[in-house]
């Protein structure tokens, strides 16, 4: 079994050990509260969902600008960003880590990107691998590379208060049709130890002659509670399921300094618990249950033992992402 934190901090710990405990108390304590108002909220708001009237798209089409695995000539980043293309506009979904690391600036260059091209901005949660870097979410303020900005005031769909300078923000409280004939599944919420209380949003599409179109930032409120959302909004049959499902199960992306911070942070567990294959083989099962025809995983919250597993158990088509790549959905 690997180590989160590497030995060599355990001493650190060990005399930092009076003050960390008991905030770790008093964090695990508001975690609950949160994890309980989570759990109630998705209830109420999955309950309280209706049809939802999303337009037949000709045409969808993927392109990935920022993601773990990347193609010959582009950079990999443990973030996420989504050009989405349809017959009636384009979105691109998250920024990654925008400015604050290569991977955006550098893959969207060699793909002659810029927001010029897109009627849309939107942004699945408010983390910094999704919203434009650590700053950007410290401040709660969606920040794009300058070079990339649109010379017209795009509108930017957010499931969480934030800023979004040069963009107008608009929050998306409930589900709905955005842009590009792609529906927003509206925030669904997860408590997360040290990221507290996360409103994530998913987008929804529908194909003709095809069906449902999931696609998720990092899947935090998980893959079977976007589902069951998805479910309330159209009887259509669910075709591709893609994006983060959050399964750093024996490694994480991105680790510094000897700490694996994502088996620690964003698991939806205490940092003392570990997620596990039986918590990755109860999430196989529910998209096995699901029945996607296709699956585009992300491997940027996701370890290669559990993209391998998924590749091997899942019914469905199964793909990674990679930066650069070209799907058509």
């Amino acid at each position: 079994m690997s180590f989160r934190i590497s030995p060599l901090w355990w001493p650190v710990l060990a005399v930092a050990s009076p003050v960390v405990a008991p905030l770790l108390v008093l964090r695990n304590r508001r975690f609950k509260e949160n994890r309980a108002l989570a759990a109630e909220n998705n209830r109420v708001r999955i309950s309280r969902a209706e049809h939802l009237d999303m337009p037949e798209l000709d045409s969808l089409e993927l392109t990935v600008l920022v993601e773990e695995k990347a193609k010959q000539g582009f950079l990999g980043d443990a973030g996420v960003s989504y050009l989405f293309k349809t017959d009636l506009g384009s979105m691109l979904f998250d920024i990654g880590f925008g400015s604050t690391r290569p991977a955006f600036s550098h893959n969207a260059s060699r793909l002659g990107f810029t927001l010029e091209q897109v009627d849309a901005l939107t942004i699945s949660h408010l983390h910094c691998d999704h919203m434009g870097g650590l700053p950007a979410q410290r401040a709660r303020r969606v920040t794009v590379p300058q070079e990339f900005m649109p010379s017209r005031r795009l509108t930017c769909f957010l499931p969480d208060k934030a800023e979004a300078p040069g963009f107008d923000s608009r929050l998306i409280d409930k589900p709905q049709v955005i842009s590009a004939g792609i529906a927003s599944t509206g925030p669904l919420s997860r408590s997360l130890f040290f990221f507290g209380y996360t409103e994530e949003q998913a987008l929804l599409a529908r194909v003709k002659g095809k069906g449902l179109v999931v696609f998720t930032g990092c899947g935090h409120p998980t893959i079977e509670v976007i589902l069951e959302m998805v479910k309330r909004l159209s009887d259509e049959p669910l075709y591709a399921v893609g994006g983060g499902l959050h399964f750093p199960v024996t490694d994480g992306r991105g680790n510094r300094a000897g700490i694996k911070f994502q088996m620690i942070m964003g698991t939806g567990k205490q940092p003392w618990q570990r997620i596990t294959d039986g918590d990755l083989s109860r999430t196989i099962q529910a998209i096995n249950n699901a029945g996607p025809r296709k699956v585009f995983l992300s491997g940027h919250d996701t370890c290669d033992h559990s993209l391998d597993r998924m590749r091997n158990e899942l019914k469905a088509t199964t793909e990674v992402l990679a930066a650069g790549g070209v799907y058509t959905i």
